[in-house]
């Protein structure tokens, strides 16, 4: 059954593949995370420009988030894979440490820390997190 395409998005938008990035856990590679996010969304702009300004910057948050959240966390390499929706983006990063994410209570007296798996539930329509005996991936749909 064919299907045309609905709202923002175009047919151009199914043509862009997903991205991985891999990268070896170092804190300097939640920048590099970073910009592959960027330069994947620059690319799926061109085919399908976000419906609002603040998604892009939301997913580049997001991916912000769970790349310093996995070198914090997980001792080792960590991957990262983008792929656009029928209605978004959805990121997946897998990290070496099994153990599922929590929420952590928020101190911004000692420093702050704490807000990113809330920060992650507010602005993500799903997330969900798969652990095997590699690790976790954490799946979160972004709106675009």
């Amino acid at each position: 059954m064919a299907t045309e395409p609905r709202g923002n998005e175009s047919l151009a938008s199914w043509t862009l593949q997903s991205r991985t990035a891999r990268f070896a856990g170092e804190p300097r590679d939640v920048t590099g995370a970073r910009l592959a996010a960027e330069e994947f969304l620059r690319d799926l702009s061109r085919a399908s420009p976000p419906t609002a300004p603040e998604f892009w910057h939301d997913i580049v948050l997001i991916v912000t988030e769970l790349s310093s959240n996995a070198v914090q966390y997980a001792p080792g390499p960590f991957e990262l894979r983008m792929r656009p929706t029928f209605d978004g983006v959805h990121v997946t990063l897998h990290d070496t440490n099994p153990t599922p994410p929590a929420p952590r209570p928020f101190h911004p007296d000692s420093g702050g820390g704490g807000i990113g798996w809330h920060l992650i539930h507010t602005l993500c329509s799903q997330v969900s997190v798969v652990t095997d005996g590699t690790g976790k991936d954490v799946h979160v749909f972004l709106p675009w």
